[in-house]
């Protein structure tokens, strides 16, 4: 073996157990359970992680680097981006492509990894968004085959936002054509019709302060939208994944789309993200509450506890974080909250925040990583990915769960920082949290070690991907 890691306490999403993990190449090469008959594998190289989970490198499929958003530009790239989820136990990421009118699919998969090659640290791969001026076109939709076979099986659709929302026929010819070619489409659900006339109404009676973005995209039309996307793709026979699921009302509508669910009716997929789990909306009334502005917007404790319970009890599949981070300057000073960029950043933080709170909230350590690594790799083909077996890539996080950390940005002066995003503030300022990465794997080689980046940037691939 190139490298073996010892005496760790393996976490799976089928058990818990004290093994040697042998590591050949980029791959898995064998486990040995510590205690049993056959001999304990020898490497070059050893670590030993007596007291530390071993797990698979974390998934997160939803992050937005270098993302335009109108005047702005989401401030982590795809290097500081990619080094920050490293060093927080994240080795793949799945970012999006956002084609401009009239450009063809394939030319902008190309643009977007463009980008991204030899500037990433961990491996990724791309969503593919078919916005509303792209979905009337028939050669679009023709194109889907291609981009299937480029490597971009999932492929993202909008109910809100002018430009990108696509209206019913358009939904049905989108989500027809991704049906007939096996890929798998991911929505933003909010009926953004009506979330357009609250805020027009508010700003015209001069509620124009944060706490109003959340008013004005009340739940209600969060879960209509959730149904509405349901109900699509039963009609068209197709799974979903339904992103960024902020309140209880749109899980239950998840919840009884499951149950109905069958051979000839797929079930649908449901995401939330840390800041649905552990904020709420009255901190967007408090100082500096323009910086928590998201689209969905924070909800209220009673949704944080149901969605920790979707998380733990199966209602919901993914932990992600909808990553998409801007500067405290670019998110003061603006007329109302409808001008002010939207995106909170939580790439490092979201292992650690979810092994932590998890634990309160009745989540099981295999569950802990089901969410945030096994099922993001099964739901989005990343074949080789999310599991600890032979044969696998070695992407693996030696996680010590007696760390104690200080949750603190890294751009605001603060010494020692704990967070490496490129923004200078975080949302979990100041939470201590007790379990952090010590050492991370990439493809068999390290890139963390003792929480310290040591990898290289460009080392990351992109990540062809079939249908999950």
């Amino acid at each position: 073996m190139d490298t073996v890691i010892r005496n760790g306490t393996l976490i799976t999403p089928a058990g818990v157990f004290s093994a040697d993990v042998g590591i050949a190449g980029e791959r898995i090469a064998a486990i040995v359970t510590v205690g049993a008959r056959s001999p304990r594998p020898h490497g070059t190289v050893e670590l030993d992680a007596t007291g530390c989970y071993v797990i698979p490198g974390g998934i997160d499929p939803h992050v937005h680097l270098q993302m335009p958003v109108g005047d702005y530009t989401s401030s982590d790239d795809f290097t500081s981006g990619t080094i920050a989820a490293a060093l927080g136990g994240t080795t793949t990421v799945i970012d999006f492509v956002e084609p401009e009118p009239g450009e063809p699919l394939l030319e902008a998969l190309a643009k977007r990894r463009a980008k991204a090659d030899d500037r990433v640290a961990v491996d990724y791969g791309l969503h593919m968004t078919i916005p509303a001026w792209h979905a009337d076109h028939p050669e679009t939709l023709h194109a889907l085959p291609e981009v299937m076979a480029a490597g971009a099986s999932s492929f993202k659709l909008y109910l809100a936002y002018a430009g990108l929302r696509l209206d019913d026929a358009q939904l049905y010819r989108a989500m027809k054509a991704i049906a007939d070619v096996g890929g798998l489409p991911i929505m933003h659900c909010e009926n953004g019709p009506v979330c357009e006339i609250l805020r027009a109404q508010a700003v015209a009676r001069g509620n124009i302060t944060p706490i109003y973005h959340a008013l004005t995209r009340p739940p209600r039309q969060e879960a209509e939208a959730v149904s509405h996307a349901i109900d699509f793709a039963a009609l068209v026979r197709s799974p979903l994944y339904v992103v960024h699921v902020s309140c209880e009302e749109s899980m239950l509508r998840i919840r009884a789309a499951r149950a109905r669910a069958g051979a000839r009716l797929p079930r649908p997929y449901g995401e939330t993200c840390p800041q649905y789990l552990l904020l709420d909306k009255t901190a967007l009334d408090a100082p500096g509450g323009e910086r928590l502005i998201c689209a969905p917007p924070l909800r209220t404790e009673k949704d944080n506890k149901a969605l920790w319970d979707g998380l733990a009890f199966e209602d919901l599949d993914v932990l992600a974080t909808d990553h998409c981070p801007f500067t405290v300057a670019e998110k003061i000073g603006h007329a109302n909250f409808t001008t002010i960029p939207g995106g909170l950043p939580s790439i490092e933080a979201r292992l650690s925040l979810a092994h932590h709170f998890g634990r309160q909230h009745g989540m099981t350590l295999n569950r802990w990583v089901e969410v945030c690594c096994a099922n993001p790799a099964r739901i989005f083909g990343l074949r080789r990915k999310g599991q600890i077996a032979p044969g696998f890539d070695a992407d693996l996080v030696i996680f010590d769960p007696k760390r104690w950390v200080t949750i603190q940005a890294g751009r605001g002066g603060v010494s020692p920082p704990t967070l490496h995003e490129q923004v200078d503030w975080s949302p979990y300022e100041g939470l201590r949290v007790q379990g952090w990465p010590r050492d991370v794997f990439s493809r068999g080689r390290v890139i963390v070690r003792d929480g310290e980046f040591v990898g290289q940037v460009g080392w990351g691939h992109f990540i062809r991907r079939e249908r999950g």
